[in-house]
């Protein structure tokens, strides 16, 4: 609390002190007008530092108090002292607050940094801040998401003042001036423990390592990043103030070659800390190294070393805390050991390492037990630790255990040996710890620096220092001194440089010099270093033999007191005070003489140097390390970098050299290295020292400031001219306050001069450069106050013009208003008064029709009763005669029945009595009849008549059926002529719609079509009606079908209710249909996306597998030697699914001889028989076929003859005809079997003849094996189908003989009848024999009779299978009439005439498809016929010109001619010598220029190479094929390698390896890719050869050439993406320009006027024009195009949105606006190329929505919602992002506050985002090549006489 309390009065001191200097200096150049009213200001506070308030009284010079108001509201009386208390600093506009460098702010001073650095880390969370060329970064102790390789991408490359600040922009800077200027480079990382240094340096080196990776294999850059691990293990620990504090100071040079690709790298260090081996203090850490070797003690290679928790140990457990919250040691050990590897540490070195630690850790536990005298003392010989330790290390434990408590004595003539005490003891065996852990860490720094070293030639290199920074705590000592002497060196390096830069500027615009007084700290480093100075008398004391601390201090007192940086404290005689450029430091002296020397035992290293293991022995050998460090270096640096830290000589002589002399000599080594390169600074800011996440301590923040020279360069700018303005941004952000005649001028620098002339009157205020204006601090915040007021008038005179317009807008609405309620109320007393006249009117009316009606009623009363008194009378006269007449009409009706019933009983009297008279005749009669019918019942002529009745009713039975038959067939005619006649009218119909169609007919034609189609429908119900007549006469006529007819009918009612069931489920499931469907789209969407992932893995390890292609082309050539695959013969006779036909040696007779024959005449000539054995395959298929039919017709004939036992049959022609016809194909097959055997015995001779000429080839041998193999299966095959064969002979004849047979049978059966009706005489067994026939006739009817039912069965099934055709057509009719009439007139003919074409199509194809299949086989037939006849007459001819011609002929063209001499008509085929194929290569691929073939046919090459690998299939020569596919993949490869960044070539190769990719699926012969060739092209499709294989290959080429042509386009895009999307102002004057910082106006940019600024939208789209149009002239397909469009707007989309991730000078409204203008544009450059529809406007969506969100209100929770509904393609870090980064460009816009932002991310906790930041640049969508047949016939195709193609002839 002291401590703080001392710090805070300091603190407070020096700030008064310095807001006092700054206020003299400034003295005469206070501007008083600023301090006026709601002026804001900054005031000291004790708390805070500063405090903001606001002016609330104008403030006159003179006056002793300004009158304030604070934020709270409180007022304040701020006293103004001519000497102690000045003016108070003004603040920066809240325009300019926030801003990425702090010397774009208009005042720059103490608490604008301080403010501006506290909003910019609390608010949008950013860690760094320009400052000028310093860099600073503040802490965050947290993990951003900022650091990954796309950051990297979006740094590489850029300015540094284009994008927000950042530590990739500084590495980016280095590397950029490295190659610019061919200037080594140097990035100074400095800041107190904690700050974040270790990291900074970290991220620095990873830059270098991703930008700037090794050209070969050395992988020099993964080195670098692995030493990081072991330099962090071994050199960092846990302090107070920091968990991984870097206890040694380093500086690291990565070298690059001439192409600036990382060759090697070295490293120095300084000062490694080396009193924290052997102490800590309270919670901190020794070295990680040791808590991670004790966290793996468990694993079995450690268990030698004897190690058990750190606890146990004294040297790790004085911090009494071993663990740091969120570190795993072991995990940390196992990366430490991966490092070791990785940098080539052999195992047993690692093992040494190990142990030396161990053994350190032992020696600190070894104890020293004290005498009883306390002069000596010893350690117990079963001391385990010290018995550890000389194990470890290898050395004798009696003479450690002597020498520890033993000191040896040497003079000139005698040595002694002396007693040590405990302490002296203890003291010197932490001297041996200390000692050995620095010489371990010297060795491993060295070996870092050999496997980092590198044998070529170093061009330049970049250096990253992470040293530490200024110090200061309570008990300072010696390497606090060192750190501070350190800081002040590096500090005068840093304000030298700061100098000048800024008087470079200054010349370079031409400005007067004027001498800058800025703080000079050459006297403190003079007080350190000069001679005699602190330095020089330590030197001093430690050679004094009993120097002191105590006597080393006097002298600093007697020898500096004059100093004015050195003081004597008041209270203390063994300290002294420093006054450093930071601050006061007070160094206490005890300690300093001892850490000075660095005293170790001469004895104690002679022991460890007899240690017996070698890497123990030689750390401590007499070694110049000085010389093997330098080799170590680059040997082309300017600067010979040697170790900062030698290995000490034996420590008894005296010039060894002391701690303090080696510091400075490698402090000197040090800067000279940075003075001749090019530094780059950063600044580390610890925020707090509670460690909190985004916590700002300002007191510690302003501490901080001052002691790394951020302030000291705020001063040294603000002392010139610190806002600097181009003459352009200057005249737009300022032409408000420019008249209009003004504006007429040309010249804008004049422009500017005159209105800076006319606004600021003192000439002193600025001053014009060659391209900018110098303004003095403040100047700026006065041209933004004029600015605002310019503006603020404005807006008064609009607001006044816009309410006096308001108010006469409201003035004429009242008045008329007003108008309109007196119109209104003066009609209304108009209509109320005629109201009462009506009123009064009808009242009179009222009474007059009252009274009449009042009379009317009374005279209608007295006429009802007049009438009703006389309908009563006339009613009773009326009556009275109707009784009369009833009565008599009664007596009439009873007479009349009376008389009826008499005659009526007279007539049944009569009737009954004649009826009993002719019964009694009847009987007589009948029983006479009787008598005669039983004589003559015994007669034969009675069973004559019998028989004739039968006949006769069977006759007429069988006349019946015919009739019914015949009907029957009527009626099917009728049917079939009603079909064609609907047909007709269908017809009729759809040309009647075509041509409503054409005309577009109006709501009369739609009437007629309806009533054309209501008769249709009544003519298809009457069809239906009159089919269902028939059906039913038919079923009363045959009654014993009715059964069947009922199931079916029961059968068709049950299928309709269950159809009924059906269509309820379908109507139930269709209301769930619409939530299935969403489901199912999604599933489909998810079953796309898994696709495009697995094709997108797939692509990725293709694109792999090129860039390893690629590495390995750069080491060696290599050959590309694909296999390809052709179908074994015998696979094909096997698989019905074989496009070959199968073998069958039927044709050629037993092959057994012909194997024989083969093996005989050897393998290499007899593969030549491979065409007739292809006949044999057609010939084994033809016969498999000829088996099936045969087959089946004998089953048709035994099924006859079973259903037909008995039936009579004639003996047909047709059966005779059959059985001639089969005797006849026998023959003729069994001749040509003869003919083909004996042409192939003729064929095996001649082959074998010229096969005895020439030796066997072994290449053949093993196909020729197979062929073998072919041939042996084959003769299986044959014996199978012989035998086969010969079965169906015999049964074929044992059917014939049965036919013969049973037609014999019945026509005897059939004859005797007649027979028996020819003999009149008959007897009783002729009866009998008779009656037996009579049976048999009549089971012969029964039995035609039964195959009439089955046959009108099946005629009926058929019907009911066209009845229930025609009902659902019907229905389906229905439903389309249905669906029609619910459309609109319109839809209902275009919806009518789209069914009727579809159906006409349906049937159109089905035919096409039918004839194609006929066309097809007979094509292919005739082809194979015509191929074996050439094969034929080929062998032959190759057979007796192989005679008579030599060896060194062509063989091959010979038969390729004789075949060429017979063909007339060009087949599409290019033929050329196998010699020539170099040449062609040569030609179409590698000397190919696409403007050679640009007015030819599109992917020309494609087509030649493709009708030439056609012709080495048409002649089978696989080598030939596989030679030309792979010189062509080849060729094609190096063509593309050769110009891998020729856009226009490849996309012409694109184009044609797609194409040749096509042509070999379009002739493959398969029919998914036959579906759209013509006759012509199935004709050209390949034979021999399946080229799968090559079309897999040809696949991936495409996919690689598509991704290189993706890159070449992204290459020339690039530099284009950021000017014409967000930098040029496509709507002229909309964006507002900011003040810019010293890194927009550094002149290490490196910015053309012509450069990349100058792209516009125009530019990118006309780029992206060419793109397109190159594409479509090579051919490429539409589909490719569309996906390389899409990828590139995905770039586009990708960089943009990076850019305004990264940049916060373009996230504001105007921006937004400009980015929605600019993605129309290329919205509508889409449409117009039709490419709206590749999905490249879906991947600017996140662009889009980026652009909305920069325009949306920001304020309420509302505007909060939209805005998380609209931004639903950007992540919460983006959208967050981008509200951080809002800007206003004016004081009228707002800033977007925290508790927006807030709200913001508590709505969006919800989404599940991948927490990504910026958008993967190098993402690659999946490519996918459609195929896309050609149209083109090669027979067509016309090859160019400037191609050279002469050696190529047409086939």
């Amino acid at each position: 609390m002291k401590r703080q309390v001392k710090e805070h009065n300091v603190i407070m001191k020096r700030q008064v002190k310095e807001h006092n200097t700054i206020m003299k200096r400034q003295e005469g150049k206070i501007d008083y007008e600023l301090y006026c009213k709601y002026t804001r200001v900054w005031i000291p506070d004790p708390e805070d530092v500063w405090r903001a308030a606001e002016i609330i009284k104008d403030y006159k010079e003179g006056e002793p108090i300004l009158h304030l108001k604070l934020e709270d509201e409180s007022p304040l009386e701020y006293r103004i002292g001519p000497k102690d208390n000045p003016l108070p600093f003004l603040r920066n506009p809240d325009i300019l607050v926030g801003e990425n460098d702090l010397t774009a702010l208009s005042y720059l001073h103490e608490p604008a940094v301080l403010h501006n650095l506290k909003v910019r880390f609390l608010e949008p969370n950013h860690i760094y801040t320009y400052c000028g060329i310093v860099l600073v970064a503040i802490n965050p102790y947290d993990q951003l998401q900022i650091y990954g390789e796309e950051v990297i991408n979006a740094y590489s490359g850029q300015n540094m003042g284009d994008m927000d600040p950042h530590i990739f922009a500084v590495a980016e800077e280095a590397y950029k001036q490295m190659a610019r200027d061919e200037r080594n480079q140097s990035i100074i990382v400095s800041g107190e423990s904690g700050a974040g240094k270790t990291v900074s340096a970290k991220y620095a080196m990873r830059f270098f390592a991703t930008v700037g990776g090794s050209a070969n294999d050395t992988n020099v850059e993964e080195k670098v990043l692995a030493s990081s691990p072991i330099m962090e293990a071994i050199g960092n620990a846990k302090t107070t103030r920091n968990d991984n504090s870097s206890r040694f100071g380093k500086y690291i040079q990565i070298g690059f070659d001439r192409r600036y690709h990382i060759i090697g790298a070295n490293m120095r260090t300084y000062l490694l800390e080396k009193s924290r081996v052997v102490f800590q203090a309270e919670d901190e850490r020794n070295y990680h190294i040791f808590y991670q070797l004790c966290a793996s003690a468990s694993f079995p290679e450690f268990k030698d070393l004897a190690l058990t928790s750190a606890e146990d140990f004294i040297f790790t457990s004085q911090g009494e805390n071993i663990f740091i919250e969120g570190v795993n040691d072991a995990e940390d050990f196992k990366k430490t050991k991966e490092a070791f590897t990785l940098l080539g540490v052999k195992e047993s070195n690692q093992s040494s390492i190990f142990r030396i630690i161990a053994s350190i850790l032992h020696l600190g536990n070894v104890e020293i037990c004290s005498e009883r005298d306390g002069d000596s003392c010893h350690i117990s010989r079963n001391d385990p630790h010290l018995t550890h330790f000389c194990r470890l290390l290898g050395v004798e434990l009696e003479q450690m255990e002597h020498w520890l408590c033993h000191r040896k004595l040497v003079t000139t003539s005698e040595t002694y040996v002396k007693n040590m005490s405990r302490k002296q003891a203890a003291n010197a065996r932490d001297a041996l710890a200390k000692h050995i852990y620095a010489h371990m860490f010297d060795w491993i720094v060295e070996h870092v620096n050999k496997s980092l070293h590198t044998s070529s030639k170093q061009h330049s290199f970049i250096g990253v220092l992470d040293i530490y920074g200024f110090e200061t705590f309570e008990i300072n000592s010696f390497e606090q001194f060192c750190i501070n002497y350190a800081n002040e060196k590096l500090q005068q390096q840093f304000n030298q440089h700061v100098f000048k830069l800024e008087q470079e500027e200054y010349m370079k615009e031409q400005i007067p010099w004027t001498l800058i007084d800025f703080y000079d700290n050459q006297p403190c480093i003079d007080l350190i270093e000069a001679k005699l100075g602190i330095l020089d008398l330590l030197d001093e004391e430690c050679k004094v033999p009993k120097g002191t601390d105590q006597n080393w201090c006097q002298k600093l007192y007697d020898r500096l007191s004059s100093s004015v940086h050195f003081q004597k404290p008041r209270m203390s005689n063994i300290s002294f005070i420093i006054i450093h450029f930071a601050d006061k430091v007070e160094y206490q002296c005890d300690g300093f003489l001892e850490k000075n020397r660095d005293t170790v035992y001469e004895e104690h290293i002679n022991i460890l140097k007899a240690s017996k293991f070698q890497l123990v022995a030689d750390l401590f050998q007499d070694t110049n390390k000085d010389g093997s460090s330098s080799t170590s270096s680059s040997k082309s640096s300017r600067i010979n970098v040697r170790s900062a830290k030698p290995t000490p000589k034996v420590p008894n002589k005296e010039h060894r050299k002391t701690v303090g002399h080696q510091f400075r000599s490698s402090l000197q080594l040090l800067m000279e290295t940075l003075n001749a390169t090019t530094p780059h600074y950063v600044r580390c800011i610890k925020p707090n020292d509670e460690k909190e996440a985004f916590s700002f301590d300002s007191r510690r923040a302003v501490q901080q400031l001052r002691a790394c020279g951020v302030l000291e360069t705020i001063r040294i700018s603000a002392a010139g001219y610190p806002s600097r303005w181009t003459y352009p941004d200057f005249f737009n952000r300022y032409r408000v306050l420019m008249k209009k005649s003004d504006m007429t001028v040309g010249d804008k620098k004049l422009v500017c001069r005159n209105l800076l002339e006319t606004l600021v009157k003192d000439p002193d205020k600025f001053q014009f450069g060659k391209t900018k204006i110098f303004f003095r601090a403040g100047q700026v915040a006065y041209l933004e106050k004029l600015r605002a007021d310019k503006f603020r008038s404005a807006c008064i005179k609009i607001q006044k013009t816009v309410r006096r317009w308001l108010q006469m807008a409201r003035y004429k609405k009242i008045r008329k208003s007003a108008i309109t309620l007196q119109r209104f109320g003066r009609g209304y007393m108009a209509r109320r008064y005629a109201e009462q006249l009506r009123l009064t009117r009808a009242a009179v009316i009222c009474q007059k029709q009252y009274r009449m009606v009042r009379e009317r009623r009374g005279y209608l009363r007295v006429r009802q009763a007049v009438v009703t008194i006389q309908a009563f009378t006339r009613g009773m006269f009326t009556r009275r005669i109707f009784q009369e007449f009833l009565l008599h009409h009664k007596a009439m009706i009873i007479q009349k029945h009376v008389r009826g019933w008499l005659t009526r009983r007279k007539f049944k009297v009569a009737r009954n009595a004649a009826i009993t008279i002719q019964c009694a005749y009847r009987r007589m009669r009948a029983k006479r009849e009787l008598k005669q019918l039983k004589i003559e019942a015994r007669s034969a002529q009675h069973l004559k008549k019998l028989n004739t009745g039968m006949e006769n009713k069977i006759v007429q039975l069988q006349r019946k059926m015919d009739d019914q038959t015949k009907d029957l067939k009527t009626q099917n005619e009728q049917l079939v002529v009603a079909k064609a006649s609907l047909g007709s009218e269908v017809n009729k119909l759809q040309k009647e719609l075509e041509t409503m169609r054409s005309r577009q007919g109006d709501g009369g034609q739609l009437t007629s079509l309806k009533d054309e189609l209501e008769k249709l429908r009544a003519e298809l119900q009457e069809a239906h009606a009159h089919r269902k007549k028939l059906e039913e006469e038919h079923s009363n006529e045959k009654m014993r079908f009715e059964q069947r007819v009922e199931e079916l009918e029961r059968e068709n009612s049950l299928l309709k209710s269950e159809k009924e069931k059906m269509n309820q489920r379908i109507l139930h499931h269709s209301k769930s249909t619409e939530d299935q469907e969403s489901s199912a789209s999604q599933s489909v969407g998810r079953v796309q996306a898994e696709l495009d992932e697995e094709r997108q893995r797939y692509q990725n390890l293709l694109r792999e597998f090129s860039r390893l292609e690629q590495r390995y082309d750069n080491l060696q050539e290599a050959k590309f030697q694909p296999g390809h695959r052709r179908n074994n013969s015998n696979q094909s006779s096997l698989e019905s699914d074989s496009n070959y036909p199968s073998i069958s040696t039927s044709e050629v007779g037993d092959t057994d001889d012909a194997i024989q024959l083969v093996e005989e005449m050897g393998v290499e000539k007899a593969a030549m028989d491979i065409g007739v054995f292809m006949k044999l395959q057609k010939r084994v298929r033809e016969l498999e076929q000829e088996r099936k039919r045969l087959q089946v017709n004998l089953e048709k004939m035994e099924d006859q003859s079973k259903r037909k036992g008995t039936e009579p049959k004639m003996t047909s022609e047709q059966e005779n005809a059959d059985l001639a016809y089969n005797s006849l194909k026998r023959q003729e097959l069994e001749s040509e079997n003869k003919k083909l055997k004996n042409d192939l015995n003729e064929l095996r001779k001649a082959i074998a003849d010229r096969a005895s000429k020439n030796s066997s080839s072994n290449e053949l041998q093993d196909g020729y094996n197979l062929l073998l193999g072919q041939l042996k299966a084959a003769n299986e095959e044959l014996d199978v189908r012989k035998d086969e064969v010969l079965i169906l002979r015999s049964q074929i004849v044992t059917a014939a003989q049965q036919k013969e047979k049973e037609t014999t049978n019945h026509i005897e059966t059939n004859n005797l009848p007649e027979w028996t009706n020819s003999k009149k005489p008959i007897d009783k067994e002729e009866a009998l024999r008779s009656y037996h026939g009579l049976c048999e006739s009549k089971k012969l009817l029964e039995a035609q009779l039964q195959s009439q039912a089955r046959k009108h069965e099946d005629e009926l099934a058929a019907f009911h299978t066209q009845v229930e055709l025609l009902k659902d057509d019907i229905e389906k009719k229905q439903e389309m009439l249905n669906h029609t009439m619910s459309l609109s007139p319109e839809a209902q003919v275009e919806y009518s005439v789209q069914q009727e074409i579809t159906r006409l199509t349906n049937d159109n194809l089905d035919l096409k498809e039918l004839v194609e299949k006929l066309e097809k086989n007979e094509r292919k037939l005739k082809k194979q016929l015509r191929i074996y006849m050439k094969k034929v007459q080929e062998l032959e001819v190759s057979v007796t010109a192989a005679a008579s011609q030599s060896t060194t002929a062509k063989p091959e063209m010979t038969r390729q001619v004789t075949v060429q001499r017979r063909e007339k008509d060009f087949e599409g085929m290019l033929e050329y010598y196998k010699e020539d194929e170099a040449l062609l290569v040569k030609t179409l691929i590698t000397d190919m220029k696409p403007h050679a073939v640009s007015a030819t046919v599109p992917c020309l090459p494609a087509y030649i190479l493709f009708m030439c690998i056609r012709h080495a299939d048409y002649i089978n020569d696989d080598q030939k094929v596989h030679s030309l596919l792979t010189s062509t993949i080849n060729a094609i490869k190096k063509v593309l390698k050769k110009n891998n960044d020729d856009f226009e070539m490849t996309s012409f190769w694109l184009a044609n390896t797609s194409r040749l990719l096509h042509c070999l699926k379009q002739y493959s012969g398969d029919e998914a890719f036959m579906t759209q060739n013509t006759a012509k092209q199935n004709e050209h499709c390949l034979k021999n050869f399946d080229l799968a294989e090559y079309r897999q290959v040809l696949s991936d080429l495409s996919i690689q050439i598509y991704q290189q042509l993706v890159k070449v386009a992204e290459h020339v895009m690039q530099p284009m993406i950021v000017s014409a999307m967000l930098e040029s102002e496509s709507i002229p004057s909309l964006a507002g320009v900011k003040p810019m910082g010293y890194r927009n106006r550094s002149s290490s940019m490196d910015k053309d006027e012509e450069g990349p600024g100058s792209y516009t939208l125009e530019a990118l789209i006309r780029q992206l024009g060419q793109f397109h149009v190159v594409m479509g002239e090579h051919g490429l397909d539409p589909e490719i195009a569309g996906q390389v469009v899409r990828q590139l707007f995905y770039s586009i989309n990708a960089v943009t949105l990076n850019n305004l991730l990264l940049r916060k000078d373009v996230c504001s409204w105007s921006t937004g606006m400009q980015l929605r203008y600019n993605i129309s544009q290329m919205e509508e450059w889409l449409r117009g190329k039709n490419l709206h529809q590749s999905g490249a406007v879906v991947n600017m969506e996140p662009v889009i929505q980026a652009a909305q969100l920069l325009q949306v209100k920001k304020k309420t929770s509302q505007d909060a919602e939209a805005i998380c509904s609209l931004c639903t393609a950007l992540t919460m870090q983006q959208i967050v992002k981008i509200l951080n980064l809002y800007t206003p460009l004016n004081e009228f816009e707002e800033r977007v506050t925290v508790s927006f932002i807030r709200n913001i991310q508590n709505r969006l906790q919800e989404r599940n985002d991948v927490p990504m930041l910026l958008v993967d640049t190098k993402h690659t969508f999946p490519v996918l090549f459609p195929y896309t047949p050609s149209a083109l016939s090669l027979e067509t195709l016309h090859i160019p006489a400037n191609l050279s193609l002469h050696f190529l002839t047409r086939v």
